[in-house]
């Protein structure tokens, strides 16, 4: 699976390390990803998701439910 966050689809971004002598050269800045297992007690399952940090606090602030419920109206996953 990539490094995407299934909930807010945060993925890396290309960037430039500066050295002190200010040569650039490229490299990437990867998001903040966990691996969580959510409990949904209406489907009495686990699911598993691929998150950022954002997308843990957007689950504690707005639910589950209603974070999945978003995505499936978005299109972003089938079920």
């Amino acid at each position: 699976m990539s490094k995407i966050c299934q909930v807010t689809g945060k993925k890396a971004v290309v960037g430039n390390n500066v050295s002190h002598s200010k040569r650039r050269t490229k490299r990437k800045f990867l998001p903040n990803l966990f691996t969580k297992r959510y409990y949904l007690p209406e489907e009495e399952r686990w699911v598993t998701l691929k998150l950022s940090a954002a997308g843990m606090r957007l689950i504690n602030k707005k639910g589950l439910t209603a974070v999945l419920k978003d995505l499936k109206d978005k299109g972003y996953i089938i079920n």
